[in-house]
């Protein structure tokens, strides 16, 4: 069993013992559990159930287990040749571990 959940504007495939990396929520802290009602779509047992716009009654319940992750370096450099135009900047994303504990469909 699966369900296609938005959280906080993106969609994750969401399965119970799974891990999602969110972008990152500041209200919570390690171990807080959170619910997200947004389901768009749940698979049970082969039959689908598809939301207009999101499916009754369905919700994935998750627990917090790192509130801040920082994802990789993101190098950006822009050059213009023969200007002496040079800029370099990095950026690291941060995000939200968070676990499935339940899917509700």
């Amino acid at each position: 069993m699966y369900v296609i959940v938005e959280i906080q504007g993106q969609q994750f495939k969401a399965e119970q013992g799974r891990y999602l990396y969110v972008h990152h929520i500041d209200t919570v802290k390690d171990g807080d559990t959170i619910e997200f009602d947004r389901v768009l779509l749940a698979d049970v047992d082969g039959a689908v159930k598809v939301g207009a716009p999101t499916v009754e009654g369905a919700k994935v319940v998750c627990e917090v287990e790192k509130s801040l992750v920082k994802g990789d370096k993101v190098i950006v450099f822009k050059k213009k040749r023969r200007k002496g135009y040079r800029r370099k900047n990095g950026h690291r994303q941060q995000f939200t571990k968070v676990v499935i504990k339940e899917v509700v469909a």
